[in-house]
């Protein structure tokens, strides 16, 4: 079964399981799907954080809000906007959107994350995490 990897990653020491989405379901409206697995992974993180990667950018708005509406009503604990390995990362838009949707989760914006300056503007709009590696490398260079 698919939670046996993320099993697997609790046994040895994981403290945050990232899922990402299975987008196929999503694009054939299996929505009863997409929620069984989300809280299927869940139960397999043992009480760990699970953040479930929608990969905004290959999503329309109206697919984003749907997103929104599942892990609402999951049992996960994030949505993320982005694996960083897609075509484009988190935008402002797609923080604002999913601020506007999400019920009780918190938002990680995460892939393409430029400046602190775009790091902050993400936190205003209701991110409530970044992904940073790439700001963490400009301090290193800096």
């Amino acid at each position: 079964a698919a939670s046996d990897v993320y099993k697997r990653q609790v046994a040895n020491g994981t403290d945050e399981i990232d899922m990402v989405i299975n987008i196929g379901f999503l694009k054939d409206k299996k929505y009863d799907e997409l929620l069984n697995e989300i809280n299927e992974i869940k139960k397999a993180c043992d009480g760990r954080l699970l953040k479930v990667i929608i990969e905004t950018c290959l999503l329309s708005d109206d697919e984003k809000i749907k997103m929104c509406e599942i892990v609402s009503q999951s049992n996960a604990d994030f949505i993320k906007t982005s694996t960083g390995f897609s075509t484009t990362g988190a935008t402002f838009d797609d923080i604002k959107l999913m601020k506007e949707h999400i019920n009780g989760k918190k938002i990680k914006a995460a892939g393409g994350i430029k400046s602190f300056s775009d790091g902050e503007k993400f936190i205003s709009l209701g991110a409530d995490r970044l992904g940073t590696s790439r700001l963490v490398k400009i301090m290193k260079e800096g």
